[in-house]
This record gives C-alpha cells, sequence and structure tokens, in this order.
C-alpha cells in the first residue's frame, strides 16, 4: 500500500509538470506555424493527451476485457465534458469559437449517438462499423485542414520559441502524462479490484477518470493561463477521438461486444454534449455557473453507478 502511494504522488507530479510543458510547447506550436490554437488544441493536445485511453482500450480488448475497454472510453466521454470542463469554467470563463459551437460540438454529439446505434442495434462494434468510424475520423481530419488554411492568416504575431524547444515540450508533456496516467491507473485498479468492484465500474469511473487526468490537468492548467481554445479542443477533439480512432482501430483489430448497460452511459454522454451545445449556443462562453451545472451532474452520474 505504501508503495502504492508513493507511485500515486509520482503519478500526480508527472501529470502536472507534464501538461504545464505540453500547454507551453502546443501554443508555441500554433503561433511559430500560424496555426490557430483551436486546431493544436483539436490534434496534438487531444491526440496526446487520450493516448492513455487508447493504450487501455486497444489492450484490453485484445486480452479479453471488453468491459474495461468500453466502459474506459464512454466513461471518459462524460468525465471530460461534466467534470474537466466543469473544473475549468470554474477557475476562468472558456470562450467558445464559432466553428466549434456549430459544427465540432455536434459532430461530437453525432458519433456519439452513432457509437450508441451501433450498440443497440447489433450489440457490439463491428468491424464495418468500426470501419465507419475510422472513415468518420478522416473526414474529421480533412475539416480541420480545411479550418486551419482558413483561419491561419487571421492570426497576430507573437514571441517565437525555438523550433527544437517547443518540440522538445511537446514530446516530454506527452510522455510525462502517459507515464503519469499510467502510475496513478495502476495503483487505483488494484486498490478497486481489492474490494471486489465489477469491470464495468472500474472501466467508467477509476480506469476513466485516471486515464482522463491528462485531460484534466492539461485543461486546468490552459484555463490559468486563460487559453480557453486549448481547453475546449482538447476536450472536444479527445472525446472525438476517443470514439471514432481509438474504438474504431481497437473494432478493426476485433469486434467489440457492446452491453445493454453501456447503452445508459451513452445516453449519459450524448445528454452532456447536447448541454454543452445549449450553454454555449447563444453566447459561446461557459461559465462558472454552468461548470457548477456539470460538476452536480457529474456527481449524479458516479453516485447512480456506485449504488447500481
Amino acid at each position: 500500500m505504501f508503495i502504492s502511494i508513493i507511485l500515486l504522488i509520482l503519478g500526480f507530479v508527472l501529470l502536472s509538470k507534464g501538461a504545464d510543458v505540453l500547454v507551453d510547447g502546443a501554443s508555441a506550436v500554433a503561433r511559430k506555424f500560424n496555426i490557430p490554437e483551436i486546431v493544436i488544441g483539436l490534434t496534438i493536445v487531444a491526440c496526446g493527451t487520450s493516448a492513455p485511453e487508447a493504450a487501455v482500450s486497444i489492450s484490453s480488448v485484445i486480452n479479453g476485457a471488453t468491459g474495461v475497454g468500453v466502459g474506459n472510453i464512454l466513461g471518459s466521454n462524460i468525465a471530460n465534458i461534466l467534470l474537466i470542463l466543469g473544473v475549468s469554467a470554474l477557475i476562468s470563463n472558456l470562450y467558445v469559437q464559432k466553428n466549434t459551437v456549430l459544427y465540432e460540438i455536434p459532430f461530437v454529439a453525432f458519433v456519439s449517438l452513432l457509437l450508441m446505434f451501433f450498440g443497440w442495434q447489433y450489440g457490439m462494434v463491428s468491424r464495418v462499423a468500426a470501419m465507419i468510424l475510422c472513415a468518420l475520423f478522416v473526414l474529421f481530419l480533412f475539416y480541420l485542414y480545411i479550418i486551419s488554411k482558413n483561419q491561419k492568416d487571421n492570426m497576430s504575431p507573437h514571441e517565437i520559441m525555438p523550433v527544437w524547444k517547443m518540440v522538445s515540450f511537446v514530446i516530454f508533456g506527452i510522455a510525462a502524462l502517459i507515464i503519469g496516467a499510467k502510475l496513478t491507473v495502476n495503483s487505483a485498479v488494484d486498490i478497486a479490484r481489492a474490494l471486489n468492484i465489477s469491470e464495468r465500474v472500474i472501466g467508467l469511473t477509476v480506469i476513466a477518470f485516471g486515464t482522463s487526468l491528462p485531460e484534466l490537468i492539461t485543461c486546468i492548467v490552459a484555463a490559468i493561463k486563460k487559453c480557453s481554445d486549448i481547453v475546449i479542443g482538447n476536450i472536444i477533439g479527445s472525446n472525438i477521438f476517443n470514439i471514432l480512432f481509438v474504438l474504431g482501430i481497437t473494432g478493426v483489430i476485433r469486434p467489440i461486444p457492446f452491453e445493454n448497460v453501456f447503452l445508459v452511459d451513452s445516453v449519459w454522454g450524448i445528454v452532456a454534449t447536447v448541454l454543452l451545445l445549449i450553454f454555449v449556443l447563444r453566447d459561446r462562453i461557459l461559465t462558472k455557473s454552468k461548470g457548477i451545472i456539470f460538476l452536480i451532474l457529474y456527481a449524479i452520474y458516479v453516485t447512480t453507478l456506485i449504488a447500481v
């Protein structure tokens, strides 16, 4: 137990430092190559902070622990919106780009609904369904290329960080987040299993929260630094990456059984996404009061999981 506590503390230290460095490096990349921060958040930061979800889900399905793999993705996506955006909004009001409101958030709702449809209709994510998810991910990348090309000319100049330094920051930040998350998750899972907690609950809570720690710490640091686009882009990009890329690649490797109980979690994810859209639809600002609502809903969600 003592060793687990030490590893847990070390994991949090790596997460904190990795997030701080990653935000600085990602912002520098955006300035250097004249790329909008929202695009950096949706790509480099989102993929980097979602690496733990990808590793856990793919390895879980390959090893036959499908409940952990699917539960991890659904739980992480719920935590990303209700918990992480909730906490980030408490730190600083989050300003949302018009494109994010019109296209990216609705796209998250659409792919979440599509995943639920596959699970409800077929009881699994088949290889065909997985290929559809992968195709949508490619389409999303093409969309990012278009908005990057259209918006880069409108950016203002900033002080430029040397290329070697920004690349080092991004690589070190992502590596520290992945290692830190792994240390934290492993110790937490050992404790949960010792308490005879079910595989589904472990995936939806302990592992989902643990693998979402990179997003959480990164978003907190970005919110403190007033980088709203990094916060929003990280969360929206992570949710899209989790469903389309992680489950897509995993489903191509091996069809993923989708238990009926996951339909409830899918509904929670869709409701959270739609609520986010409603909150930012008019003034494109996620305020502290809205963040509190998110946190209350997440507390209710976790309570219902434990109660059941």
